[in-house]
């Protein structure tokens, strides 16, 4: 039987709400000496289940629920998850070799991310529970997903807020050489070892192509990264700069520009920032401009700074765009609001005295489900927007 933890008034409301998270404060008792990882019942003050969680001892998410059920959290569980999930991708994705098989909580599967590029898996155990069990978590990739290999990448620093190491590895197979992954007629070559995160960044994809839809004339891809936005662009466009700041990533879209067979894109090694500086000081003459830039919010502390950032990128943009120019704008960080992002594009439209259309309000790809009540699953905003 699993050992018991007591929460506040307040914890049990927040469950009974649907979200899955219990933080430190609202745990009233719980076992001298519980270690990270273990599988708790929680229970109210009047010793009602309530669900079970796992528990951890150096988060401020000190419960993240597994089941609302009195069942027991074990293989088979786990294996359960696993196929709800992946039935999940057959349906939204089918035959798709690339896609997000586990998306953590909005998976019900907490502290679990699990990439799959043809026959290799990418892991992450983002918590001490699921690290435990990632040996368990490898196997069942390979018996239910196909695949060969399983790659760790868990030298991400949310981990380090859990007091687990960072490592990345093999959990099972050889290390996989070059791999290609197609988006539309686009391919780009993916290092899951030694590139950023879990490889393509998937959650962007059906963005990618939506924005490759509008694009014609002169576009635009601000923070292109390996240039996975401007390939889209430059399959309708006459003319495509794609600007990154690391020399890495920028000769790795160059690269991907001649293994797709695309003319007509530039990849300019410059900060963002500074190249819309200087287009806004020029004639507008972009008829699409894309802003994908990285995380400018890591938390709450830094959302005045991250507004002004947003803020700045957003109103160069408009600035350079012709009429009827299209401003893909985008954001992945949870801190900022969809309303909030909405809110700050239309400061920068009243500063530069410029009506906007919204066209459409997306979100992640649906391999990235979003969780109702739970709007921390509900990261990644992208507007396509016109300036008429």
């Amino acid at each position: 039987m699993e050992p018991a933890v007591t929460i506040t008034r307040r914890g049990a409301d927040r469950l009974a709400s649907g979200h899955p998270w219990i933080y430190r404060s609202d745990v009233e008792r719980a076992p001298a000496d519980l270690p990270s990882g273990e599988v708790v019942a929680i229970v109210d003050g009047r010793r009602r289940f309530l669900a079970k969680a796992y528990w951890s001892t150096r988060s401020q998410i000190a419960l993240r629920v597994v089941t609302r059920d009195e069942e027991p959290v074990d293989e088979p569980f786990l294996a359960g998850r696993l196929r709800s999930a992946l039935e999940l991708r057959e349906r939204t994705f089918p035959g798709e070799p690339s896609v997000r098989l586990v998306h953590g909580e909005a998976d019900l599967l907490p502290g679990v991310v699990v990439d799959r590029y043809g026959e290799v898996a990418v892991l992450q155990t983002l918590i001490p529970a699921t690290d435990r069990r990632k040996e368990l978590l490898a196997d069942l990739l390979v018996q239910l997903a196909g695949v060969r290999a399983v790659v760790e990448r868990n030298d991400v620093k949310v981990r380090e807020l859990e007091g687990l190491p960072l490592s990345k590895g093999m959990l099972r197979g050889e290390a996989p050489g070059a791999l290609e992954y197609r988006e539309g007629a686009a391919r780009m070559k993916l290092d899951l070892l030694g590139g950023q995160k879990t490889g393509a960044f998937l959650d962007q994809r059906e963005n990618r192509l939506r924005a490759g839809e509008y694009a014609r004339g002169r576009c635009l891809d601000c923070f292109t990264y390996a240039g996975a936005f401007a390939l889209q662009l430059a399959a309708r466009a006459e003319h495509v700069t794609a600007v990154e700041l690391q020399a890495p990533a920028a000769a790795q879209a160059r690269e991907n520009a001649a293994l797709s067979g695309v003319a007509g894109l530039e990849v300019v090694e410059q900060n963002a920032f500074d190249f819309l500086r200087d287009e806004a000081e020029k004639e507008p003459s972009w008829d699409l401009v894309v802003l994908d830039p990285p995380a400018f919010a890591k938390n709450k502390a830094s959302i005045p700074a991250a507004r002004r950032g947003y803020k700045e990128i957003n109103l160069r943009a408009m600035h350079v765009l012709k009429p009827g120019g299209i401003l893909v704008s985008a954001s992945c960080s949870y801190h900022v609001s969809p309303a909030m992002l909405e809110e700050i594009i239309l400061d920068a439209a009243r500063d530069v005295r410029r009506p906007v259309q919204m066209l459409e309000r997306r979100g992640a790809s649906r391999d990235h489900p979003v969780l109702l009540g739970v709007p921390e699953t509900q990261y990644l905003k992208c507007f396509i927007l016109r300036l008429p």
